[in-house]
């Protein structure tokens, strides 16, 4: 599953991070360490709220029009277990699920986004860009609800990757967030097997719908993409699955092996 982008040009030749350098950090005139200079760098852009598209999903502008399609395919958990953790939800109706796709579909930052299942055509699941810095090259992906029909499936990787791909292939941007509440554990093993990497827990960060959340931060940064990309890729490539749709290897194998080191 490759692109045909070219490597991102910033300041007229190609940007290479010195994020992951072994070499010791700089010091100053007074001796001090200091951080590795970017040279070239430049703020980035705001990302296009344009279609993803991919083999299996694209993702699409969040508009009102993905509504019925998307509160059927969340009426298939009707316990409302997929809101747990989320600020908003569930939803009783389709007109109340309607007005928060409307407010939804009205913000700049968070950027939402309609997953569509390429097959059927149904909206089955919803996702945003958001804390979009573009002068610090820092983006978060958020806003995460896939329904039933979208969970544990191949499409909920791709949206992902079509996600990673456009921060930091398309707009090239340096460090890739994912924030989650700390007792949501699917959420954190999730992020982890698409290669974020566990930085810690910011403690009583947020009260969400009466309850104290503390918030796990993951992310990946932009040393770090090529390997992810090839282990995503290889995953997600036709003949990684047999005739009857069950993969061939594992995503952690491949990410272990894209990154030098063994699968667990």
């Amino acid at each position: 599953m490759t692109d045909g982008l070219r490597p991102l040009i910033v300041g007229g030749r190609p940007y290479d991070s010195p994020t992951r350098s072994p070499m010791p950090p700089p010091t100053n005139h007074l001796s001090q360490p200091i951080g590795h200079p970017l040279s070239g760098w430049t703020p980035r852009p705001f990302p296009p709220h344009t279609p993803m598209q991919g083999r299996l999903c694209r993702l699409e502008p969040l508009s009102s029009s993905h509504a019925s399609s998307l509160f059927s395919s969340h009426s298939l958990d009707p316990e409302g277990r997929n809101w747990t953790y989320l600020p908003y939800g569930p939803f009783a109706s389709l007109a109340e699920y309607t007005r928060w796709v409307e407010w939804a579909e009205a913000q700049q930052d968070p950027q939402f986004f309609a997953i569509v299942d390429d097959a059927s055509g149904q909206a089955v699941g919803t996702a945003s860009y958001l804390r979009i810095e573009p002068a610090m090259g820092v983006i978060e992906v958020g806003h995460l609800a896939f329904s039933p029909r979208l969970q544990r499936t191949p499409a909920a990787t791709e949206a992902m990757y079509l996600m990673m791909r456009r921060a930091f292939a398309e707009l090239g941007y340096r460090r890739y967030e994912w924030k989650c509440d700390s007792l949501n554990a699917p959420s954190v093993a999730a992020a982890k097997r698409l290669g974020f990497t566990f930085e810690g827990t910011f403690r009583q960060m947020h009260v969400v719908k009466g309850r104290n959340r503390d918030t796990t931060w993951l992310s990946i940064i932009d040393g770090e993409w090529p390997a992810i990309r090839r282990a995503l890729e290889g995953w997600l490539a036709p003949e990684n699955f047999d005739a009857a749709g069950q993969q061939r290897r594992r995503l952690g194998e491949l990410m272990a092996e894209a990154r030098g080191g063994k699968a667990g």
